[in-house]
């Protein structure tokens, strides 16, 4: 018998959540403990106003692991039908580096002098900023 493991003992099924886990009981007792309440729910009653609050819990599904969203998402994604593009005069799909995306892609100011004045994009950042002012005041039942 071999002494080798087998592919499946490989899997890190745990992985994400040495990841991305959030704060333990001593600290979520600390935070709490500094707000002067005595759990999250008494925190989340004085901070959202009941009339916007669920009455019951989400319908959510049970959790599945890392390993097993990605299973469904790569079959998901397979049924894509992958088309012939039709862009051409030297378009070649290429992986931009997120330093380029972020200073010269995301950047308004390489694509206009005039970005403020531009309809198209102050009405897109006036309804980012209505949407944010709304959900503020939805959350501290307090008018603008």
């Amino acid at each position: 018998m071999s002494n080798q493991p087998h592919l499946s003992d490989l899997i890190q099924e745990h992985d994400f959540i040495e990841r991305h886990i959030g704060p333990g009981p001593k600290d979520t007792q600390a935070m709490l403990d500094y707000l002067q309440v005595n759990s999250t729910e008494e925190l989340l009653e004085q901070t959202i106003p009941s009339s916007i609050r669920l009455a019951q819990p989400l319908a959510l599904p049970n959790p599945v692991s890392e390993n097993q969203t990605l299973v469904k998402l790569r079959a998901m994604a397979a049924q894509n039908q992958v088309k012939k593009s039709c862009i051409g005069m030297g378009y070649s799909n290429t992986l931009v580096p997120n330093v380029i995306l972020r200073n010269v892609m995301e950047n308004p100011a390489w694509y206009t002098a005039y970005t403020p004045y531009q309809p198209e994009i102050a009405q897109g950042r006036l309804e980012a900023l209505l949407n944010y002012q709304q959900m503020v005041m939805d959350l501290t039942g307090m008018e603008l």
